[in-house]
C-alpha cells in the first residue's frame, strides 16, 4: 500500500476486482479506452505533485520481477481479459483465448482483426517503473502493477509499435497518432501518480507538453 497527499492505492485490489469481473466478460462491443483515464486538469494536478528525480538504476532489473499475464479466473489470464474489455465483437473459445473480434490500436489508430497482430502495453513500461522506484517493491507489487486491469495501464495496440516504444518514456517516445497524445498523457501521468513513481525532468516536460494538446 502506498499513501501519498491523503491517497490510498492497495495493491491487489485490481487482481480481485478483474476475478470477480470475469463473469461479466462476454462477447459483444467493447471500448478501445482502458478505465480510470483522468481528465485533463486532473492529469495536470498530478503530474506537478510527482516527485521529480534522475532515474534509478537498473541494476538488479528483470521483467520476471514483473509476474505478468497470469491466471485471473479459470483458464484467463491478464492478456486475454484485456483482449475481450477492449475488443469489439470479442468471441472466446473454452481456453479464454479470442476466436474473433476486432481491435483498435488508439496508438496508431490501425484496427486489427487477429490477435497476432495485437499486444498488451503496459502504459508505463516495467523498465521504466522499475527506475522510478519498483525497484523497492515486493514481487508482490510489481505483480499487481503488471497486471492492473483497473488503471489506464494495460492497452491493446499494434504489435510493432508497442515494440517500437520499448522501454521508452514520453521524452523518448510518443505515439504515431498524434490526436492521441492528450489521452496518452492523462493515462501515463496517472498510473504513475497512482503508483507514486518517480519523473526525471525531461519526462516531466514531454508530458506536459503533451497535455498541452489537451
Amino acid at each position: 500500500m502506498f499513501t501519498k497527499s491523503g491517497k490510498v492505492r492497495v495493491f491487489g485490489a485490481s487482481l480481485l476486482l478483474a476475478a470477480g469481473a470475469v463473469v461479466g466478460l462476454g462477447g459483444g462491443s467493447a471500448s478501445a479506452t482502458p478505465p480510470g483515464i483522468p481528465d485533463a486538469a486532473t492529469a495536470r494536478s498530478e503530474l506537478a505533485s510527482l516527485t521529480v528525480a534522475p532515474d534509478g538504476s537498473m541494476d538488479g532489473y528483470d521483467r520476471d520481477k514483473f509476474p505478468h499475464w497470469h491466471t485471473v479466473e479459470g483458464s484467463c489470464n491478464t492478456r486475454e481479459m484485456v483482449l475481450r474489455r477492449d475488443g469489439d465483437g470479442v468471441e472466446v473459445g473454452s481456453d479464454c483465448a479470442p476466436t474473433s473480434g476486432s481491435w483498435y490500436s488508439p496508438y496508431d489508430g490501425e484496427t486489427w482483426t487477429a490477435t497476432g497482430d495485437v499486444d498488451i502495453d503496459h502504459m508505463v513500461p516495467l523498465a521504466a517503473a522499475w527506475r522510478g522506484g519498483a525497484a523497492d517493491w515486493t514481487t508482490d507489487q510489481r505483480e499487481a502493477f503488471a497486471n492492473d486491469l483497473d488503471s489506464p495501464q494495460l492497452w491493446a495496440v499494434t504489435d510493432n509499435v508497442n515494440q517500437s516504444k520499448g522501454d521508452q518514456t514520453p521524452d523518448a517516445w510518443k505515439p504515431p497518432l498524434e490526436s492521441h497524445w492528450c489521452e496518452y498523457a492523462r493515462a501515463f501521468t496517472h498510473v504513475k501518480y497512482l503508483y507514486d513513481l518517480t519523473v526525471n525532468a525531461a519526462e516531466q516536460s514531454a508530458l506536459s507538453s503533451m497535455l498541452g494538446t489537451c
